[in-house]
């Protein structure tokens, strides 16, 4: 198992795509929060505050979480060397595991540099470090559940095909709907207070729960289940292959 994560990992940052999700991720947020003209912008705000942040790494998330997962069984199943994963002394489980967790890291990765707009932001703040660290820890726990549950489906939607760009629509249109779907249908009076229902299954209700600062149990449960159904369903799927 430790072989294929290492190998994966070597794939990805060997690879264009590797280097392209983090330039891209750096590169997008910086000149929001820097240089565009904007409510996101930081010095136009005059908060010493990482909002602008976390309100749209979501948004980029959802282009480039797809986009580093969507090769991990497509490419496999194209090339017709996922039958050599079957060959190796791991379960299906493992296998899936192994892959998941190097688009982990891949996404940890990416996050990384941000810590130098926190401290830009501590060092610009009045006093100085007048930040609310309750809610960054928060912002950055919630990221990563939200990246890795992303990273869920889009190894769910690699394995229903051998075209990346498949892989990579398919994930894309589950996640946004996971995302703002709930919230478009909790919006309509139609559904009343059974909308408060409908809402509590969208990604966002929870990600913004636990961007407060608030780290409630629940939320984490809901990012967790939603983890451990779509690698069910990814293990079903490659059983099903074999």
């Amino acid at each position: 198992m430790y072989s294929l994560f290492l190998k994966e990992i070597k794939v990805f940052l060997n690879s264009l795509i590797g280097y392209l999700v983090i330039g891209v991720f750096i590169s997008l947020t910086g000149l929001f929060l820097w240089v565009f003209d904007g409510s996101q912008n930081i010095l136009n705000r005059g908060f010493a505050d990482l909002s602008g942040l976390f309100a749209m790494a979501p948004l980029v998330f959802l282009l480039l979480v797809p986009a580093v997962t969507m090769r991990s069984f497509a490419e496999e199943n194209r090339l017709g060397t996922v039958e050599l994963l079957f060959t190796m002394p791991l379960s299906d489980l493992k296998i899936i595991i192994s892959k998941y967790l190097a688009s982990i890291v891949l996404i940890v990765i990416a996050l990384l540099p941000t810590f130098v707009y926190c401290l830009s932001v501590y060092f610009l703040g009045l006093p100085k470090g007048n930040l609310d660290l309750g809610a960054l820890y928060g912002s950055y726990i919630g990221l990563l559940l939200l990246g890795a549950s992303f990273a869920a489906i889009g190894i769910f939607c690699s394995l229903l095909t051998d075209s990346q760009i498949v892989a990579f629509v398919i994930s894309l249109l589950i996640c946004l709907f996971l995302w703002l779907g709930f919230e478009l249908i909790y919006s309509f009076a139609i559904f009343g207070s059974f909308g408060q229902v409908i809402r509590w299954f969208g990604i966002d209700y929870h990600y913004a729960s636990i961007s407060r600062g608030v780290i409630d149990t629940r939320d984490i449960l809901y990012f967790l289940s939603l983890i451990a159904l779509f690698l069910g369903l990814s293990k079903w799927i490659l059983a099903k292959r074999k």
